[in-house]
């Protein structure tokens, strides 16, 4: 029985054409052979298993070929060629720094780079991992890295560009290595499958590309992995087994069940998602995730972002015209919130649930005719729905409100959303059908309308400031407001108009962010809209900065005359 090789090894590229995914680094390494205009060190920088070591070794094979093919292509046939296909050749050196990264071993190293080489043109030191190295040993490989022998040639390879000095990198050609994309992984794992002669479905591959994260050595390890388990056919439903990948079936499912509004479906969706096994953190990002995908499948423009395969691209782009920006919008700001609330929610489950509920239920809002619209609330609500003041009936005349002809949507109308269908949760009990004409009883209910006219109430300077201190209380969870609040309140220099001298800048820029919401807050307390304050910085005098204890003494007597009596009866004195 010949010995399994897995095909990260089997499968490594061999020239510079097999690498995939790194053309311009390649065809530049190319070009500097070609012309022999060869660096004396080089910094390869990159995610994992996208081919830094690889094309290290494509390099120091090519420049120590006997007989070049084309000017940058080894031949395979010199001696050179064969030592290093047979892994014995004495010009390639390879250290891993991170098993070697004492100065005693970058000194054994300087000793190597002394000896020239047998065959060949050139000794090649690859050193993998090389932000290991510690402090002492890159100042030991300083000297020779910046002035080495002719016939030497560094390449040093490392996953944290970051961690690297400063003064190692300005000594080599720096050569930044791109993540492999979806496609180019797809396309290379479907070479190698025909040459295994293993069937393999375009969707499964796609997930093993996203699984692998742009190295193509993931890739091929989780390959080998779906071989050893299905054989010499690989489903997609296979694949999400093995991988323990949620289906992407459960995303598309749970956003037609939020467009539904079909509140009962989504939560037994992901209650089905939960007994699989898989992590409600998890499940929360690649909602997310699928929500973004769909978002950008909307513009031509943006098309290119959506990296997968052209079966899933099509579910996406028809998904994607059933939904509304403005709907995906709010959905990412759901989904986003609650990943950040999940980390520290005690109740994860019902933090996640809490989340598909609001998906269902955007657009509802949009179903429920706007009956009553009162000066506060025109201030404090958000302008979805507004009347407008030549279509307000008189007081007397009591006549009906006609939710078609009275909305007047200030937003792009969305596109059609089905209903919200009953479910027995008691979710869609509040939403009143535009078809039901209102009763004279519902009439009765609801308040009169008031005059549009009356909407700007004069106030006074103590009815500015009980609204001013109430705010306090409504703001008692962010504590310096609350303090800004109290210690600072606005004083009328005219009819609508007040102002509020703060002392320093940092305040005044803090009380800036918060004025806007608190003004319309303002606002909808005194009725007025026309209501306007102003921020000034109150200037202060040098001499009130410090007093002399003879002028502290002096305040003193002057506040409380018995203090003089005491100092003299004590016979004290003044420091």
């Amino acid at each position: 029985m010949d010995n399994y090789i897995v095909s990260a090894r089997k499968y490594r590229p061999q020239t510079f054409e097999s690498v995939v995914g790194q053309q311009a680094l390649t065809q530049t390494l190319q070009n500097a052979i070609r012309q022999n205009h060869l660096a004396h060190a080089y910094l390869f920088c990159g995610p994992r298993g996208v081919g830094k070591t690889t094309c290290a070794r494509i390099f120091a094979k090519t420049i120590n070929c006997l007989n070049p093919q084309n000017g940058f292509d080894a031949c395979n046939e010199c001696e050179s060629c064969k030592a290093f296909n047979e892994q014995r050749s004495f010009n390639i050196h390879e250290l891993d720094a991170a098993s070697n990264n004492s100065v005693e071993d970058i000194r054994s190293l300087i000793d190597q780079v002394r000896i020239p080489p047998q065959i060949g043109k050139y000794s090649v030191y690859i050193i993998d991992e090389v932000h290991m190295l510690s402090q002492g040993a890159f100042n030991a490989l300083l000297k020779t890295l910046e002035e080495p022998p002719s016939y030497a040639i560094f390449i040093l390879a490392t996953t944290e560009k970051h961690k690297v000095l400063p003064t190692i990198l300005s000594r080599c050609q720096v050569y930044d290595f791109n993540r492999i994309t979806i496609p180019d992984t797809i396309a290379y794992l479907q070479k190698v499958a025909a040459k295994e002669g293993i069937t393999v479905g375009e969707e499964a591959l796609n997930v093993v590309a996203q699984k692998a994260d742009g190295g193509m050595r993931d890739a091929l390890s989780i390959f080998d992995q779906l071989v050893a388990f299905c054989g010499k056919e690989i489903s997609y439903e296979r694949t999400i087994e093995v991988l323990n990948v949620l289906n992407v079936d459960y995303y598309f499912s749970l956003v037609e069940n939020a467009l539904a509004h079909n509140v009962a479906a989504a939560l037994l969706l992901f209650n089905d998602v939960l007994n699989h096994g898989f992590d409600a953190g998890h499940f929360v990002t690649g909602f997310a995730q699928h929500i973004r995908d769909v978002l950008v499948s909307k513009d031509p423009q943006t098309l290119p972002l959506l990296e997968t395969s052209d079966a899933i691209r099509k579910r996406y782009a028809e998904q994607a015209q059933r939904c509304h920006p403005i709907w995906l919008f709010q959905a990412l700001d759901i989904l986003n919130t609650c990943d950040i609330n999940y980390r520290t929610a005690k109740n994860k489950r019902l933090t996640v649930e809490l989340a598909l509920v609001k998906l269902c239920q955007l657009g509802v809002a949009q179903d429920v005719p706007q009956q009553t619209v009162t000066p506060q609330q025109q201030t404090t609500a958000a302008p979805k729905q507004t009347l407008a003041p030549q279509q307000v009936p008189a007081a007397h005349e009591q006549a009906p409100v006609t939710p078609a002809a009275n909305a007047t949507p200030t937003k792009p109308t969305p596109a059609p959303i089905p209903k919200m269908p009953k479910i027995g949760l008691g979710l869609g009990h509040n939403v009143v059908s535009q078809n039901k004409p209102e009763t004279a009883d519902n009439q009765e209910e609801k308040p009169e309308s008031k005059p549009v006219e009356e909407a700007n109430r004069p106030f006074t300077a103590d009815q500015l400031n009980d609204a001013w201190v109430g705010l306090a209380a409504t703001h008692k969870e962010e504590l310096r407001l609350k303090q800004l609040i109290e210690s600072y309140s606005p004083k009328l220099i005219a009819n609508t108009v007040a102002e509020i001298q703060m002392p320093n800048p940092w305040q005044l820029a803090q009380m800036r962010k918060a004025l806007p919401d608190m003004l319309q807050e303002l606002q909808a307390k005194l009725h007025n809209h026309e209501l306007e304050i102003r921020l000034t910085q109150a200037e202060y005098s040098q001499e009130q900065m410090a007093y002399t204890a003879e002028e502290k003494y002096k305040l003193m007597v002057e506040q409380n005359p018995a203090i003089s009596h005491l100092k003299d009866r004590l016979d004290l004195q003044i420091d």
